[in-house]
């Protein structure tokens, strides 16, 4: 199993996205991959949230990592959250 790395530019957006990196890890080892812009890869896993997010109350958050597999490791790009 390959390790999972979050690049600067990932890492920076952990607090303003609200995820979490294990939710990262979670997303990348338990759901399918999909083929994303300029050669890199996606997946999204809904978590359950029920919590508040901006002043709004939200039920689910989607986490989506755009993340590249190179030959030691995964290397996660950035990642979008989604609340509903």
């Amino acid at each position: 199993m390959k390790p999972i790395r979050l690049s600067r530019h990932a890492a920076g957006y952990i607090e303003k996205r609200g995820f979490t990196l294990s939710e990262v890890e979670d997303a990348i080892r338990t759901t399918p991959w999909e083929p994303s812009e300029l050669g890199r890869l996606e997946c999204k896993k809904n978590f359950a949230y029920n919590n508040v997010w901006n002043g709004k109350e939200y039920d689910t958050k989607q986490v989506r990592p755009i993340f590249v597999e190179d030959v030691g490791e995964i290397v996660v790009v950035t990642v979008y959250t989604y609340y509903f």
